[in-house]
C-alpha cells in the first residue's frame, strides 16, 4: 500500500523543524480565533435573545455561535493565499531542498533561504496564488479524465465507487496533489514557474494512479488521526467549553477545531513529505509525454491558459532582454 518511507518523511520533518514550529503556532492561533469567533457569536446571540424575549437563549446562542464560526472560517479561506506564500510554499521548498540532499541552514537561515527560493521561482503572493488556482483547476480536470484508471483504491468496492462518484476522493487529496506539482516547479529551478507547472501537471497525469492511490490513503489516515485527537480532547476541553454559552456544542466544537489544527500543523506536512518521495521516484527518469500534453490541452481550458501564461512569460522575458 505504502510506496514511500515513513521514517524518511519524519526525517524531512525534523530537518525542517522551523517551519513545523511555525505551522503549529499559526494553526493553533487559527483554532483559537475560530473558537473565539464562535464564542463571541454565541454571546451576541444570547444577548439579543435576552433583549427580545421572543427566542430561547440556547437556540439564539447556537445560531450566533454558528454564524461567528462561519464568518471566521470564511476569513481563514480568504487568507489561504497569504499562508500559501508565507508558510506552505516556503516549507515545500525546504522539503524539496532536503529531499534533494542540498545543504539547508538551521533556524532562521532556513526560513530566509526558503522564502528566497519561493520569491525567485514564483514571484510575489498574487502571482503564486494565480498559479496555484490554475494548477488546482487542471488537477480537477485531469483527475476526471483518468478516473477510469483510479479503481480499487479502497478495499470495499461499493465504498470506493461512492468516494469517487461523490468527488470526495479529489477533495480529500487536492492539497497533496497540488503540493507535488508545485514541488516539481520548485525542484526544476526553472525561472518560468508557469512552464514548470505546465510540465508538472503532465507528469502528474502520467502517474495519476499511484499518486492518487497513496494520496487517498494518506488523507484518510490524517482525518482518522484528527478524529482521534478530537475525541481525546473532549474531556480536557470541557472546563473551557463550560465558559461558553450554548450548551454541549461548545465542547464538541473545541475538540473538533483542535483535531483539525493538529492535523493541519503536523500531519499535513508529513503527508506531503511522503508524497514528495513518491513523486520523485516516479518522475525521476520521465519526460512529459506529448500525447498526455495533447489530451490535457483538448479537455482543459485551464491547462491551455496555463500554457499561454508560460509562453507569455517567455515572450515578455525575451522582450526585456
Amino acid at each position: 500500500m505504502w510506496e514511500f518511507s515513513i521514517f524518511r518523511a519524519l526525517g524531512l520533518m525534523i530537518r525542517t523543524w522551523p517551519f513545523v514550529l511555525m505551522r503549529v503556532a499559526i494553526h493553533l492561533g487559527i483554532a483559537l480565533g475560530l473558537v473565539v469567533a464562535a464564542g463571541a457569536g454565541a454571546v451576541a446571540g444570547q444577548a439579543l435573545a435576552d433583549l427580545s424575549g421572543e427566542v430561547s437563549g440556547s437556540s439564539a446562542a447556537l445560531w450566533g455561535g454558528g454564524a461567528g464560526f462561519l464568518f471566521a472560517a470564511l476569513a481563514v479561506v480568504f487568507l489561504r493565499g497569504r499562508l500559501l506564500h508565507q508558510v506552505t510554499a516556503p516549507h515545500l521548498a525546504a522539503l524539496v531542498e532536503t529531499l534533494d540532499r542540498r545543504p539547508l541552514p538551521i533556524g532562521r537561515g532556513q526560513v530566509g533561504l526558503a522564502n528566497g527560493i519561493v520569491a525567485q521561482r514564483f514571484g510575489d503572493a498574487p502571482a503564486l496564488i494565480a498559479l496555484d488556482a490554475l494548477v488546482r483547476g487542471v488537477i480537477r480536470t485531469a483527475t476526471g479524465m483518468v478516473d477510469g484508471l483510479l479503481v480499487d483504491i479502497l478495499p470495499v468496492s461499493a465504498l470506493d465507487r461512492l468516494v469517487r462518484g461523490s468527488g470526495a476522493q479529489l477533495r480529500l487529496t487536492l492539497g497533496l496533489l497540488d503540493g507535488v506539482v508545485l514541488a516539481h516547479a520548485t525542484r526544476t529551478r526553472s525561472e518560468n514557474a508557469w512552464e514548470a507547472a505546465h510540465d508538472g501537471l503532465v507528469l502528474y497525469t502520467q502517474n495519476a494512479r499511484p499518486l492518487m492511490a497513496n494520496a487517498v490513503w494518506l488523507a484518510l489516515v490524517g482525518w482518522a488521526l484528527a478524529g482521534l485527537v478530537a475525541f481525546a480532547a473532549l474531556s480536557p476541553t470541557s472546563p473551557l467549553a463550560a465558559l461558553l454559552p450554548g450548551g454541549p456544542w461548545a465542547g464538541v466544537l473545541l475538540a473538533l477545531v483542535l483535531g483539525w489544527a493538529v492535523k493541519a500543523a503536523l500531519y499535513d506536512p508529513f503527508a506531503l513529505a511522503c508524497m514528495l518521495q513518491l513523486h520523485l521516484r516516479l518522475t525521476q527518469d520521465q519526460e512529459p509525454l506529448p500525447e498526455w500534453r495533447g489530451r490535457l490541452t483538448q479537455v482543459s481550458d485551464t491547462f491551455r491558459q496555463l500554457g499561454e501564461r508560460a509562453l507569455g512569460w517567455r515572450s515578455g522575458a525575451a522582450q526585456d532582454a
